[in-house]
């Protein structure tokens, strides 16, 4: 029960004041641990990616466990407050939120949109763009948003910050290049694993709020992604808001093949975004 309360506010939190920009935020700290690793004991092999994950991790979990002890020596009112502001600071949904919604007011979308993809964005039309804006809330929906309070209501405060810890390593060194397949694969495998609940728990989520008859409906489009979890919330934002997303997409300079998610029009306007971000999981 101590963890439900400590998620919903730690939700509200987030939602009304977002980061804190007075602190400095933990997942650089973080980052700075994969980097100070990369920097020393980098080899291109499965093994040392191992090993990089048992630094980090070995590290952040004790750290996250002494916090919560120290905590838990606090009344029990107290405790639930401080936990809420530090575990607000690991959900992201009003940077998330506010990041997407830009993308409708400013002059130059291609460049807002660059900076929330991977994709090649200097030859994008504005549907393409209304469309990477939609399949970014709606993926970062469960890496910034379910995710994090699910592992916090499980686990605690030490479980969404293992959770973020894991996040950030994929999102660092998860990569299928040349320096990071090997190395990175570990910590690309174990995101993939953390995601797997939370991932179709946050497309559950989309379905039940845009009140569709079939929750799981999302399933059949979203298993083709190559992504394990990424396809089943861009799937149900598909089916919640009646566009068709996904398809071929370029990214650095080649075309890449894409299944399409969802059964409704190709050309994703404003007000497809507008729709898809009324949707508050």
């Amino acid at each position: 029960m101590t963890n439900i309360l400590v998620a919903v506010f730690a939700y509200i939190i987030d939602r009304i004041f977002g980061e804190f920009k007075f602190i400095k935020h933990p997942v650089i700290i973080i980052g700075g641990l994969i980097n100070f690793f990369e920097n020393k004991f980098y080899k291109n092999s499965v093994l040392q990616g191992f090993l990089l994950v048992l630094f980090v991790l070995g590290i952040v979990t004790f750290l996250s466990i002494v916090i919560s002890t120290f905590l838990n020596f606090l009344p029990l009112f107290l405790n639930i407050i401080i936990t809420s502001l530090f575990a607000s600071i690991f959900i992201a949904h009003k940077m998330l939120y506010d990041s997407v919604k830009n993308i409708l007011y400013v002059d130059d979308k291609k460049t807002a949109i660059s900076m929330l993809v991977s994709r090649d964005t200097q030859n994008m039309s504005e549907s393409d763009i209304y469309k990477a804006a939609i399949e970014t809330y709606a993926e970062n929906l469960s890496d910034g948003v379910i995710a994090p309070i699910f592992y916090l209501i499980l686990f605690g405060l030490p479980g969404i910050i293992i959770y973020k810890t894991i996040n950030t390593m994929d999102s660092m060194v998860g990569y299928r290049n040349t320096r990071y397949e090997r190395y990175g694969k570990v910590a690309a495998i174990l995101d993939d694993v953390a995601n797997f609940i939370p991932s179709r728990l946050t497309a559950v989520f989309i379905m039940m709020v845009s009140s569709k008859k079939n929750v799981f409906a999302f399933y059949a489009h979203g298993k083709k992604h190559e992504s394990p979890n990424a396809g089943h919330p861009i799937t149900a934002m598909a089916l919640a808001i009646d566009v068709k997303l996904g398809g071929d997409t370029y990214y650095f300079g080649k075309l890449k093949k894409k299944p399409c998610f969802g059964y409704g029009k190709k050309d994703i306007t404003k007000g497809d975004l507008e729709n898809a971000l009324r949707i508050l999981v």
